[in-house]
């Protein structure tokens, strides 16, 4: 067999994964904003290349073969990379010294991170800001397709491509209404925490390990409701489905007429890190907000403290 009747071209990619995806040559040209006829002559062409047959007809319609579903498998990998390609190219060209672009934790994006921003703003009214709240693995990926310059997150990540500092710390509480805790200690040990609902952070993160490990026992068994985000939590225990160990910032923004937090005993704690690309040093602009950051990060600890 021939070198040239093995091989695929991205473009022999682009129509196999938008035909298989649609289910037709039709949803395929609309969704390529191209003609039938090129959809279907560029299909026709890559099964030559590759010497096997990729759709069949059945009762009118295009039903993949099992060699298309085992190709589609790796085709979809690939035509994600050209996608993120695309996207980091796109983002280039309309990059501008004049804008930082933000990646936050949801539970960073509640308090510290719009502080942090206001308070830059209102010195550098000339700078846009894009603010992202995602979860930890779409961070990453966020910057490395360059739709954020910098990241805000608990996990310094162990990546030659990625770059990290800490800008500061925080602590994990005890969040909970007042009617359910009435008269709480100043600081609460984790037996208090036994027979009641506990509403409980799932994830494989740092914060989500300190919780498995140093609140839930180890396997999380005391839990009754888990939640990806703190903010999640704190609406559980507003609307009385438990209580919940939420980071200390969450708590404070979450304080209301029935809300309230404490500390742990344990005082469990974790670390706050933005994140960069290793080969996109920071810019003046971002290396200014980080500073801002840090202070943020600093006086609101010092609040919460001065208020426990």
């Amino acid at each position: 067999m021939s070198e040239s009747r093995q091989i695929m071209s991205l473009r022999h990619v682009e129509v196999f994964n938008a035909v298989y995806q649609t289910g037709s040559v039709s949803g395929a040209a609309r969704a390529l904003n191209v003609s039938q006829p090129s959809v279907s002559k560029v299909l026709r062409h890559a099964e030559s290349r590759i010497g096997f047959t990729l759709f069949r007809v059945v009762k009118g319609r295009l039903v993949p073969t099992q060699e298309a579903h085992v190709l589609f498998q790796e085709a979809r990998e690939l035509y994600m990379r050209v996608e993120s390609l695309q996207e980091t190219a796109k983002n280039l060209r309309h990059g501008a010294a004049g804008n930082l672009r933000l990646a936050v934790l949801p539970s960073l994006g509640l308090e510290i991170a719009p502080s942090a921003v206001a308070k830059f703003h209102e010195a550098n009214p000339a700078i846009a800001f894009d603010i992202q709240t995602l979860h930890n693995g779409d961070i990453l990926r966020s910057l490395y397709e360059r739709n954020s310059d910098l990241a805000l997150t608990h996990d310094a990540p162990h990546h030659p491509r990625l770059a990290s500092m800490k800008v500061g710390s925080g602590e994990l509480v005890l969040l909970f209404r007042k009617e359910d805790m009435p008269n709480p200690p100043q600081t609460v040990p984790l037996d208090m925490l036994k027979g009641r609902d506990l509403i409980r952070l799932s994830g494989t993160g740092a914060v989500g390990t300190i919780f498995t490990n140093d609140i839930a026992g180890g396997d999380g068994k005391t839990a009754s409701i888990s939640v990806q985000t703190y903010y999640v939590a704190a609406s559980l225990v507003k609307r009385g489905a438990g209580v919940a160990v939420v980071d200390e910032f969450t708590a404070r923004a979450s304080l209301s007429d029935e809300m309230d937090f404490r500390m742990l005993e344990q005082r469990p704690t974790f670390d706050i890190h933005c994140v960069h690309l290793e080969d996109r040093p920071l810019s003046g602009t971002a290396k200014k907000f980080i500073s801002v950051l840090q202070k943020t990060i600093k006086s609101a600890r010092l609040d919460i403290r001065n208020r426990a």
